[in-house]
């Protein structure tokens, strides 16, 4: 099917349809978005813990669940989800340790996002501007700094540091269509609604979808950002899948859900985050131009073979090598009484851990940026120790893993200002080691 017949042909269809898309926990044997059977496997990393379950030192003699972690395809939808669903409250409790506004790379990133999006659509001043998964409101300062409304919707602890700490105020509570009611109802509708990593990870999505329609304005625009299954393809990252992330989108999936509620995704473009992602710009049906960008990447999307079976057998095999090269390293290390420890602790680090099999044995412990809510705790799967990673600069360690390596180039230089000496491994895209 041609990247237009992708774009237009289902639109009559769509808006008419009932079908629903919310999920519940368990098995997800059918397309999200369309209901059908037609699926493929992408890759099976066996039963893994939620990857952010971190543990604490009396949770060690206590037994941790295990859930199937496979990533299916439906080539008819271009969706890429995950067969089996976990309950949201088990994925993202209260305590949930992720906190955006440590990470220097990402609050630079956030604040060129904002700047970007009022200066685009010339945002007027006093707009209301909603962030879903808000976090600790980092995205939200820069457009509150731009003089809008600001409201983020979060429903972990995250939500008392973006008050206290940004000032941004935040609703305390998954997104669903009656807080969009709520919204609408106290504050008006949105000009622009956002979510940074965030779309992708909500197993309710027609919920999320009907409250989204309910909260955009007329002439409103909602961004998303998610990490682009063409780039999980073309980079190797098989870590990027996990339970958080029900669904890994493509451009053809958004295509094919937005007309359901009567939107449309009307531009888009590639970015660097998480080491590759997708954002996506959608409006109401007919409000905005559509780019041409958009065939231009749902063509490319074809012609890479991203909903074939074969491309992936064939991304499998690089997925495996690279895994072979880095246990390698690692068992020698071992051997040779050096020292092998990692650095960084994203949740897409659980992954790759546990699918490796490394242990505290192999890899002593994982260090974290100071101020880090890890700190303390232990890997899920694993239960390698997560220290402050202040540590590196006193040991000096023989072997550096960097786990976040998409900023791999800014962690490095940061390490070599304060003097560490070891080598640095950088398990992705592909396996190397830096002197």
């Amino acid at each position: 099917m041609l990247p237009e017949d992708i774009h237009n042909g289902f639109k009559e269809h769509m808006t008419t349809s009932k079908f629903n898309h919310d999920v519940p926990p368990g098995k997800l044997d059918y397309c999200q978005i369309t209901g059908s059977k037609n699926l493929f496997e992408a890759i099976d990393l066996g039963h893994q813990p939620p990857c952010d379950a971190l543990l604490s030192e009396e949770m060690l003699d206590q037994p941790e669940v295990h859930y199937p972690l496979r990533l299916m395809i439906c080539p008819d939808s271009g969706s890429a989800q995950l067969d089996y669903i976990i309950d949201g409250k088990v994925i993202y409790p209260v305590e949930y340790p992720y906190r955006a506004g440590i990470s220097e790379p990402l609050r630079i990133y956030q604040k060129s996002f904002a700047d970007d999006i009022i200066a685009d659509f010339d945002i007027p001043k006093d707009s209301l501007c909603v962030d879903i998964g808000s976090n600790d409101g980092t995205l939200l300062t820069g457009f509150k700094r731009n003089g809008m409304r600001t409201l983020g919707v979060e429903p972990t602890n995250m939500a008392h540091y973006a008050q206290l700490e940004n000032h941004i105020e935040t609703i305390q509570s998954f997104f669903t269509e009656d807080v969009a009611k709520e919204i609408v109802a106290e504050r008006g509708r949105a000009k622009v609604i956002t979510m940074t990593n965030v779309f992708a990870h909500m197993a309710p999505l027609g919920e999320v979808m009907r409250g989204l329609s309910r909260l955009l304005d007329d002439d409103g625009i909602f961004i998303t950002e998610s990490q682009y299954l063409l780039d999980v393809l073309e980079s190797n990252q098989f870590e990027g899948i996990y339970h958080e992330h029900v669904r890994t989108y493509s451009l053809k999936a958004l295509v094919t859900l937005m007309p359901y509620y009567g939107l449309e995704v009307f531009d888009a473009c590639r970015a660097s985050r998480y080491g590759g992602n997708l954002r996506t710009y959608v409006a109401r049906k007919g409000v905005y131009p559509i780019n041409p960008c958009v065939a231009e990447l749902l063509r490319a999307e074809e012609e890479a073979g991203l909903f074939t079976p074969e491309a992936w057998a064939t991304w499998r095999e690089r997925v495996t090598d690279n895994r072979n090269k880095f246990l390698a390293l690692a068992n020698e290390a071992k051997q040779k009484g050096l020292r092998f420890v990692a650095d960084s602790c994203p949740g897409r680090g659980t992954v790759l851990v546990n699918y490796y099999g490394i242990d505290e044995t192999l890899m002593p412990y994982i260090a974290q940026l100071p101020g880090s809510e890890k700190i303390g705790k232990y890997l899920p799967g694993t239960r390698i120790p997560i220290v402050d990673n202040k540590i590196i600069l006193e040991e000096q360690p023989d072997y550096i893993v960097i786990l976040a390596w998409h900023y791999g180039d800014h962690i490095m230089a940061e390490w070599r200002k304060k003097g560490v000496k070891g080598k640095f491994v950088l398990p992705l895209p592909v396996f190397r080691v830096v002197d």
